[in-house]
């Protein structure tokens, strides 16, 4: 009797310890801005000081939100930075501001003019940042345009000229520096995606369908490179975050711009997504997932139970449709009440 007590005792204490296990994790993915891989990953994986320090990294889209933000944080770590985007006198900016909050020197940081639609002009580019620097050991594909608008009222040519910004530009860029890494056998390539795609949104169609082909490529990508191990592809997939990024979307048509981009308060800050992303580049994450939720949860429920997203999604897109024609941000509260 005294043995069968004994182990009734200790399968209780088992399970009491098992619950006590679930409930921490339960609480860490509620309270969680990031996948719990990734979370893992900054606290107990690779430092981004200790692996990028040193490095040659090349951002496109380096001229505001997540872009200029990986510049700032890229240069304090001691990175070598190419910086690239359309708008040399902003890119000069952001040089200069990297120059004061770091220990780097002129010749530490690249400014690259680059239009990642003239896709005739990316092979020089990348010889120009290989010439300068000798080397490209990280490509951060962060250029591109996000979108607000309804399908049945936004014209053809938008969804062509997303797609060539956001996934032909970016494809083609990524197969001259590849080209690169190749010969050395080592490389990094981070792909700004976003959880769109992941998931499906309204007002965001062609962006959506921009992102789900940059995953589809990169993940095809990957597979490819088997026999250069060192050679790591990794997509990053930020939900809602307090970048510029909405001030020049798509609308309707190539010839208007959004009237209102309402507060943007509410969103990750841009900081927390960049750090995170550096983490996910310096331990080699094949995928990461920043963002606060609700979208956290969507993503975990389109990988592992999709009818739950679709019904959700329905839910939070009407909400998301309201608030974008009553002027305020489209990912503004999800709590209030539908009407």
């Amino acid at each position: 009797m005294a043995d069968m007590s004994w182990g009734c005792g200790l399968c209780q204490l088992l399970a009491g310890g098992a619950l006590l296990a679930l409930l921490v994790q339960l609480v860490r993915w509620l309270r969680a801005d990031g996948d719990l891989t990734l979370l893992w990953a900054e606290w107990r994986g690779k430092k981004p000081e200790n692996e990028l320090r040193g490095k040659v990294v090349w951002v496109t889209g380096a001229s505001s939100g997540i872009g200029e933000e990986l510049a700032y944080q890229l240069s304090k770590i001691g990175a070598l930075l190419a910086i690239s985007a359309r708008r040399e006198d902003e890119l000069e900016r952001v040089k200069k501001k990297c120059l004061q909050i770091s220990n780097l020197t002129e010749k530490d940081i690249l400014v690259l003019r680059l239009d990642l639609t003239d896709r005739s002009s990316h092979e020089a580019a990348t010889n120009s940042v290989i010439k300068h620097f000798g080397k490209i050991d990280v490509l951060v594909n962060n250029g591109g345009r996000s979108q607000r608008s309804l399908f049945m009222d936004t014209n053809l040519d938008v969804y062509s000229a997303i797609m060539e910004l956001n996934y032909l530009g970016t494809i083609s860029l990524t197969k001259h520096v590849l080209k690169h890494m190749i010969e050395r056998k080592k490389g990094k390539i981070v792909t700004v995606s976003s959880v769109m795609g992941i998931m499906g949104a309204p007002l965001a169609s062609g962006y959506c369908a921009s992102k789900h082909a940059l995953q589809g490529f990169f993940n095809s990508l990957r597979t490819e490179l088997t026999d250069y191990p060192e050679i790591s592809i990794i997509n990053i997939c930020p939900g809602p975050v307090q970048s510029k990024i909405i001030q020049n979307v798509f609308t309707e048509n190539l010839s208007k711009s959004l009237e209102n981009s309402g507060d943007q308060s509410h969103k990750m800050p841009t900081d927390r997504c960049v750090r995170l992303t550096l983490v996910s580049t310096a331990n080699n994450l094949k995928e990461a997932w920043i963002s606060d939720h609700p979208y956290l949860a969507i993503c975990y429920l389109w990988q592992y139970a999709p009818t739950w997203a679709w019904w959700l999604m329905n839910r939070m897109g009407k909400r998301r449709i309201q608030n974008f024609k009553s002027g305020v941000d489209a990912d503004a509260s999800y709590l209030r009440k539908l009407k």
